[in-house]
Formats: structure tokens, C-alpha cells, sequence
């Protein structure tokens, strides 16, 4: 992994793209002296949503200077920043890191760096605001993003594939639906990632782990569950869709499993924006 720092490659070849970026970012950490970690390293740090690999992992400068030193970049930086420690790691406060990723990342993922913010933060006081933070720094970069995305940013949602879920549901034209509605039906209580009231329809985003399980029976019994889940929405409410990530970022299945569910457009599809989803540059290749 590093000079001095290794891993078996049998453990090294299961791992998820942002699990390896985890333990290249704890390489570094191990034969860096006193590193304080920014953007996507700091993210991965603290829990945070990391797309695919990052192709860097990313230091703040301590001097001011920008440089790089084979896959490290370190970064000068024209605002001052705010540390903590995460596991004895110096790294950008949680808030700040949001901060940063919000003005360069694709829009829908920089949405769900904002929701993931949120959700860790429920009763931030002041409210967290990432457009007047960001307006408060001499950093002008991503301003327009920054306003698009606290707009829009809530706690509400519950996974990162909700959260661009959202995103690509505006773009594609369809009404706004409603987070985490609740059901109680046949003596249960349910609830669901998106419905769609007026229409009677339920949307549900997998993927991004919401079916890892530890042990291949405790996976089956999930399984089960969420089939049972599913069934009792359908007889008591209606029309259920259900898409993963890979339907979310290639939108045109999404579009389409969303137009077979009964959903139609509000107003125009905002191509431009879906065209975002296509590469984010910031990852190696998948």
C-alpha cells in the first residue's frame, strides 16, 4: 500500500472502492508525520460518503504551499480551517469537510455529503448553513452549487441512495415526493424511502450496503422480512417501485422503471443535470 505498510491481497481484493480508499488514507496516516487530512480522506475518516475511489488522498498544507507527492495532495489553502481528531487522526471537522466536498464534487453527491451532514448533526445550533459558510470564505469556487444543495439538504433521508435518489427524481422531471413516509398496516408499522401520495406509489432505493449482512443467514432473514415488508405496502397501498445505485446513476433505467410504476413529468427533464451523474473525476475508474 505504502513504503512499509501492507495488506494480504486475498483481504485486499473484497474490499468496496471506498474501504480500500479507507486503508490507503491509514497508510498514510501511519507514515506521515502529524498529517491533518481534508476533502474525501477527512470524509472517510469520519463515516462520510466517499463515490467509488478517490484518486488522492488529501492533506491540508502546513505552510500554505500546494504540492503532491505520488497519490498525496497536499493542500494550501486560502481560508483557515478547523481540525478535530477521529481515532488520534488529525482530519477538518465534519462540517467543514462537508464543506469542502459540496463545492467540487458532482451535485447529487455533494447532496449527499450535505444530508449525511444532517443526519449526524440533528440539533446543530446554530442551523447548519453551507451556502453562508461558504459565502463567509474568500474561496468563490461552487457558490451556485452551495445554494442548489442547502436547498435542498435535509436529515430526512437515510442513505446516501436516497439522497441522489432525490436528486435525479427533480431532474427527471417528476413531483416531489415524500421522505420516510409511515405506514401502519396489519399491525405494523412501515416506512418508506419516497411516496409519491396523489399517485398511491412507493419508491425504494437498495444498494450502497442497505442489504450487507455479516453472516449469509442473517442476510436470508432480511431477505424475508423486506419481501413481507414489501407485500403488506403493496396490498394497503398501492404501486411499489424499487431501484439500486446503479439504476440511480444511469438514470435512464431509473426513468424507466419509475414511468412503468405510473409516475409522469411535472416539467421538463433537466438533461444537464443528469449528465453530472455520468463521471465523477475525482475517483479512479470502476
Amino acid at each position: 500500500m505504502r513504503s512499509g505498510v501492507f495488506a494480504r491481497a486475498s483481504d485486499w481484493a473484497v474490499l468496496a472502492p471506498w474501504e480500500r480508499y479507507l486503508a490507503r488514507v491509514h497508510a498514510v496516516a501511519r507514515t506521515w508525520a502529524d498529517p491533518v487530512f481534508c476533502l474525501e480522506s477527512a470524509a472517510a475518516l469520519w463515516g462520510m460518503p466517499v463515490f467509488g475511489e478517490p484518486r488522492l488522498v488529501h492533506l491540508l498544507s502546513p505552510d500554505g504551499s500546494t504540492w503532491h507527492e505520488g497519490d498525496v495532495a497536499v493542500h494550501g489553502l486560502r481560508d483557515g480551517r478547523s481540525t478535530d481528531r477521529a481515532e488520534g487522526i488529525r482530519l477538518t471537522t465534519q462540517s467543514e469537510t462537508a464543506l469542502d466536498l459540496c463545492r467540487v464534487l458532482p451535485p447529487a453527491f455533494a447532496l449527499a455529503i450535505a444530508d449525511a451532514l444532517l443526519r449526524s448533526q440533528p440539533d446543530a445550533r446554530p442551523p447548519i448553513d453551507l451556502s453562508a459558510s461558504g459565502r463567509a470564505q474568500l474561496n468563490r469556487r461552487g457558490l451556485r452549487q452551495l445554494d442548489w444543495v442547502q436547498a435542498r439538504a435535509t436529515g430526512v433521508a437515510e442513505s446516501v441512495g436516497e439522497s441522489v435518489s432525490r436528486a435525479v427524481i427533480e431532474w427527471l422531471g417528476c413531483e416531489e415526493p415524500e421522505l420516510q413516509a409511515e405506514f401502519r398496516f396489519e399491525g405494523r408499522t412501515d416506512r418508506a424511502d419516497f411516496f409519491w401520495r396523489r399517485r398511491g406509489i412507493i419508491g425504494e432505493s437498495d444498494g450502497y450496503g442497505k442489504y450487507d449482512a455479516d453472516h449469509v443467514e442473517a442476510a436470508k432473514v432480511h431477505f424475508i422480512q423486506e419481501k413481507h415488508r414489501e407485500d403488506r405496502l403493496r396490498r394497503n397501498v398501492g404501486t411499489v417501485i424499487r431501484w439500486d445505485w446503479k439504476d440511480t446513476v444511469q438514470w435512464r433505467t431509473l426513468w424507466a422503471k419509475l414511468r412503468a410504476g405510473g409516475l409522469e413529468p411535472v416539467r421538463p427533464m433537466n438533461t444537464a443535470m443528469l449528465e453530472t451523474l455520468r463521471e465523477n473525476r475525482r475517483s479512479l475508474p470502476r
